[in-house]
């Protein structure tokens, strides 16, 4: 209990030991241990064994609706916590501290970054449930490092759709088949589409299916964290 109250009102204090540290961030042992996703797949960001990046045989047997994918850490302890404690606490130092590192990572590629970033919309059920969508949070956290726009009113959630813990890849490509509309607004634009955490990848490919129909000319996914 001491430890929680440490970590919401000491803002020096680490987020993930509570020890000391440059506030918003974490000290320098918890970053040295940290599951950072260094070696992966470019196009859908999961974890590899190679010492040498390459296309993983999902992708190379079926590539996705999207181009290349990002994500910061493996879906891991601690990650795994602080993005529950941002996803259901409104935690939104965490939100500040993970985009941030999903912007180091992209900024440190040699590929040319987006034109916009989009966040993965909720349903508005959802959002008024929660009170705030996660993604649009990282989506914030990015934009102040890269100076990269926002744009979350293109992309719409046409349908709740049920919660995606648990669910085989089949189920999950099914249950949010269709459920995403995109305007116009991206034709011929370099976008990236942002999330938490990817874990088979169907929620941001049918997103990215409805983004490519919408004329997007490059579509990128990045999370903060993927599952391996």
């Amino acid at each position: 209990m001491i430890s929680l109250l440490r970590r919401w009102i000491v803002p020096s204090a680490c987020l993930i030991c509570t020890g000391e540290s440059e506030p918003g961030t974490v000290c320098a042992g918890c970053r040295a241990s940290l599951p950072w996703n260094r070696i992966a797949c470019p196009v859908c960001a999961l974890p590899l064994r190679s010492a040498v990046a390459h296309v993983c045989a999902n992708c190379a047997a079926e590539p996705p609706h999207f181009d290349a994918s990002l994500a910061a850490f493996r879906y891991e302890a601690p990650i795994a916590q602080a993005i529950a404690g941002l996803k259901y606490h409104a935690q939104f130092r965490q939100s500040r501290w993970l985009g941030g590192e999903i912007a180091r990572l992209a900024a440190d590629r040699p590929s040319p970054l987006p034109d916009l970033l989009i966040p993965v919309p909720l349903h508005p059920s959802r959002l008024r449930e929660r009170g705030y969508n996660q993604a649009l949070e990282l989506a914030c956290g990015i934009s102040r490092q890269l100076a990269i726009d926002i744009d979350w009113q293109s992309a719409k959630r046409l349908r709740a759709t049920a919660d995606q813990i648990g669910k085989r890849a089949k189920e999950r490509r099914k249950e949010v088949r269709k459920a995403f509309a995109v305007s116009a607004a991206v034709a011929g634009r370099h976008i990236a589409l942002i999330d938490d955490v990817m874990t088979t990848g169907s929620t941001v490919d049918e997103l990215a299916r409805a983004a490519r129909a919408a004329g997007a000319a490059r579509i990128e996914v990045w999370v903060a964290a993927r599952v391996p």
